[in-house]
Protein backbone atom coordinates (compact mmCIF):
# COMPACT_ATOMS: atom_id res chain seq x y z
CA UNK A 1 0.00 0.00 0.00
CA UNK A 2 1.16 3.19 -0.96
CA UNK A 3 1.23 5.74 1.85
CA UNK A 4 2.82 9.99 1.77
CA UNK A 5 4.11 10.75 5.25
CA UNK A 6 4.01 14.18 6.38
CA UNK A 7 6.91 15.55 7.36
CA UNK A 8 6.54 14.61 11.18
CA UNK A 9 5.64 11.02 10.87
CA UNK A 10 9.21 10.82 8.64
CA UNK A 11 11.14 11.85 11.31
CA UNK A 12 9.63 10.21 14.11
CA UNK A 13 9.35 7.36 12.08
CA UNK A 14 13.00 7.14 11.40
CA UNK A 15 14.18 8.49 15.20
CA UNK A 16 11.92 6.28 16.47
CA UNK A 17 10.22 8.52 18.30
CA UNK A 18 7.29 7.40 20.79
CA UNK A 19 5.10 10.03 19.17
CA UNK A 20 3.92 7.85 16.26
CA UNK A 21 1.43 5.92 16.74
CA UNK A 22 1.41 2.19 16.95
CA UNK A 23 -1.13 2.35 14.12
CA UNK A 24 0.83 4.40 12.01
CA UNK A 25 3.94 2.70 12.89
CA UNK A 26 2.24 -0.96 11.89
CA UNK A 27 1.75 0.92 8.72
CA UNK A 28 4.83 2.00 7.91
CA UNK A 29 6.61 -1.43 8.66
CA UNK A 30 4.25 -3.69 6.71
CA UNK A 31 5.64 -5.54 4.19
CA UNK A 32 3.30 -4.39 1.34
CA UNK A 33 3.79 -0.50 2.71
CA UNK A 34 5.53 1.87 -0.27
CA UNK A 35 6.61 5.00 1.61
CA UNK A 36 6.34 7.79 -0.72
CA UNK A 37 8.14 11.35 0.48
CA UNK A 38 6.65 14.12 -1.01
CA UNK A 39 8.88 17.01 -2.12
CA UNK A 40 6.41 19.44 -0.28
CA UNK A 41 7.95 17.51 3.19
CA UNK A 42 11.52 18.70 1.55
CA UNK A 43 10.77 21.97 0.55
CA UNK A 44 9.34 22.18 4.80
CA UNK A 45 12.41 20.09 6.40
CA UNK A 46 14.77 22.44 4.26
CA UNK A 47 12.66 25.86 5.54
CA UNK A 48 12.79 24.68 8.83
CA UNK A 49 16.64 23.85 9.02
CA UNK A 50 17.42 27.08 7.38
CA UNK A 51 15.60 28.40 10.55
CA UNK A 52 17.44 26.49 12.65
CA UNK A 53 13.63 24.79 13.84
CA UNK A 54 15.05 21.40 13.11
CA UNK A 55 18.35 19.64 13.61
CA UNK A 56 19.59 16.50 10.97
CA UNK A 57 22.66 15.02 11.23
CA UNK A 58 23.14 15.89 7.82
CA UNK A 59 21.92 18.36 5.20
CA UNK A 60 18.44 18.01 3.94
CA UNK A 61 19.50 16.89 0.85
CA UNK A 62 21.70 13.95 2.32
CA UNK A 63 18.77 12.61 4.86
CA UNK A 64 16.28 12.55 1.56
CA UNK A 65 19.04 10.55 -0.45
CA UNK A 66 19.53 8.27 2.84
CA UNK A 67 15.81 8.06 3.24
CA UNK A 68 15.76 6.58 -1.01
CA UNK A 69 18.75 4.48 -0.90
CA UNK A 70 16.68 2.92 2.46
CA UNK A 71 13.73 2.49 -0.60
CA UNK A 72 11.19 5.29 -0.08
CA UNK A 73 9.84 6.86 -3.24
CA UNK A 74 10.39 10.74 -3.81
CA UNK A 75 6.81 12.05 -5.27
CA UNK A 76 7.35 15.66 -7.11
CA UNK A 77 4.98 18.46 -7.09
CA UNK A 78 3.19 18.83 -10.44
CA UNK A 79 0.84 21.30 -11.74
CA UNK A 80 -2.05 19.43 -10.71
CA UNK A 81 -1.25 18.89 -7.79
CA UNK A 82 -0.45 22.47 -6.73
CA UNK A 83 -3.31 23.99 -8.45
CA UNK A 84 -5.57 21.61 -6.90
CA UNK A 85 -4.71 23.61 -3.74
CA UNK A 86 -7.49 26.45 -5.34
CA UNK A 87 -10.41 23.85 -4.71
CA UNK A 88 -9.55 23.13 -0.92
CA UNK A 89 -11.56 25.27 1.59
CA UNK A 90 -9.85 26.89 4.29
CA UNK A 91 -9.37 24.71 6.81
CA UNK A 92 -6.34 25.40 7.23
CA UNK A 93 -3.69 28.67 6.47
CA UNK A 94 -0.14 26.46 6.06
CA UNK A 95 1.04 26.39 2.75
CA UNK A 96 2.96 22.98 3.30
CA UNK A 97 0.02 21.21 4.58
CA UNK A 98 -2.97 22.52 1.89
CA UNK A 99 -0.08 21.48 -0.72
CA UNK A 100 0.18 18.20 0.85
CA UNK A 101 -3.31 17.39 1.19
CA UNK A 102 -3.79 18.10 -2.21
CA UNK A 103 -0.84 15.82 -3.45
CA UNK A 104 -2.87 13.05 -1.35
CA UNK A 105 -5.82 14.05 -3.31
CA UNK A 106 -4.64 13.71 -6.55
CA UNK A 107 -2.72 10.58 -5.80
CA UNK A 108 -5.90 9.33 -4.03
CA UNK A 109 -3.24 8.48 -1.57
CA UNK A 110 -3.51 7.96 2.19
CA UNK A 111 -1.12 10.46 4.37
CA UNK A 112 0.16 9.24 7.46
CA UNK A 113 0.20 12.31 9.84
CA UNK A 114 -1.51 12.73 13.33
CA UNK A 115 -2.90 16.58 12.10
CA UNK A 116 -6.47 16.04 12.12
CA UNK A 117 -7.39 18.97 9.75
CA UNK A 118 -6.28 16.54 6.56
CA UNK A 119 -9.64 14.73 7.20
CA UNK A 120 -11.94 17.92 6.51
CA UNK A 121 -10.00 17.75 3.66
CA UNK A 122 -11.50 14.28 2.46
CA UNK A 123 -7.79 12.95 2.96
CA UNK A 124 -7.33 9.65 3.72
CA UNK A 125 -5.59 9.34 7.20
CA UNK A 126 -3.72 6.78 8.57
CA UNK A 127 -2.79 7.48 12.11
Amino acid sequence: MKLLLDTHALLWFQGGDRRLSRRARAAIEAEDAELLISAVTVWEMAIKASLGRLQLAASVEDYVGEKIAQGYSMRSIECEHAARVERLPWHHRDPFDRLLAAHALVENCPLVTRDRVFRKYGVNVVW
